[in-house]
């Protein structure tokens, strides 16, 4: 399996764990920002020791690099407070529309940032998964103003961290962009938190969730990201809504309709052909 495809496997498989969040964290009584914060400090916590191994051999990093790494940690902090604050407030089918507008942004700012290419297959891809993300979220217009503007907020925050992650991977080990940057943003999804709950709401299935899909989820999407262009990376991740809705469907009894169902085949469809994009570059060539 090439480097490549390999990314690309990597990080479909966090983009779908990441949509069984529900599973973990539904009935513990947890506010959304506390639940940010217990995901972040577990991945903070989790990856520590692999992140100071890491540190000691590599070689002395710039000013430059650690002022990425502080504006990566503001731009996720930023993303969890927009996102979580749009669920609080609004429809949930709006927010995640909204926020999942985050791949058009990365692939409209890759080119200037990252020099990365937009093809024309990504440009399509984008179009299809778009439009099968509305049909799987349809009748979202309904919402608020308010849940609209945080949803399209923490888009444009979590678009922007995935360039700045891609930038800086080359001056820092995945452990270590993982430990300290997740370190900063929990203390700044804090300061926003309200009162702390008992720590009973954290056990066990939330905390296992944050292990699972933060620690190891995050992992495989950093690892992913190394070897595909940022672009392809945010495509994948329309996944996550769809693994999201199957679970709502099957678990909570909530149902997709025919909208729903032809929007989920819209984003697999849009997503194999990412997927299958290398190799068809391989076999032309």
């Amino acid at each position: 399996m090439n480097r490549q495809l390999a990314g690309t496997a990597l990080v479909a498989v966090a983009a779908a764990g990441w949509g069984t969040w529900t599973l973990f964290l539904r009935g513990h009584g947890l506010a959304a920002e506390w639940q940010s914060v217990m995901i972040l400090s577990t991945i903070a916590v989790a990856w520590l020791p692999a992140a100071v191994v890491a540190s000691r051999k590599r070689a002395r990093r710039g000013s430059s690099a650690w002022a990425l790494l502080v504006v990566c940690a503001i731009t996720d902090a930023a993303n969890y407070i927009c996102y979580f604050g749009a669920l609080d407030r609004g429809p949930i089918a709006l927010a995640v529309l909204t926020h999942y507008l985050a791949p058009v942004v990365v692939a409209l700012l890759a080119p200037m940032l990252l020099r990365e290419p937009l093809t024309r297959l990504t440009a399509v891809a984008l179009a299809v998964s778009l439009a099968g993300l509305a049909l799987l979220v349809g009748g979202a217009a309904a919402g608020s103003a308010t849940t609209a503007a945080l949803g399209a907020a923490s888009a444009l925050f979590y678009g922007l961290n995935t360039l700045v992650t891609k930038k800086i991977l080359d001056d820092f080990a995945s452990s270590e962009l993982l430990s300290y940057h997740c370190f900063l943003s929990a203390g700044m999804v804090a300061l926003f938190a309200r009162s702390a709950p008992p720590i009973s709401s954290f056990l066990w299935s939330p905390i296992a969730g944050a292990l699972l899909l933060g620690a190891c989820g995050a992992a495989m999407f950093y690892a992913g990201l190394r070897h595909i262009p940022a672009s392809r990376a945010a495509i994948l991740t329309y996944l996550e809504p769809l693994v999201a809705a199957m679970v709502g469907f099957f678990s909570f009894g909530e149902p997709l309709g025919p909208g729903g169902i032809a929007g989920g085949v819209l984003i697999v469809a849009a997503g194999g052909a990412v997927a299958l994009m290398d190799v068809r570059v391989r076999s032309s060539g």
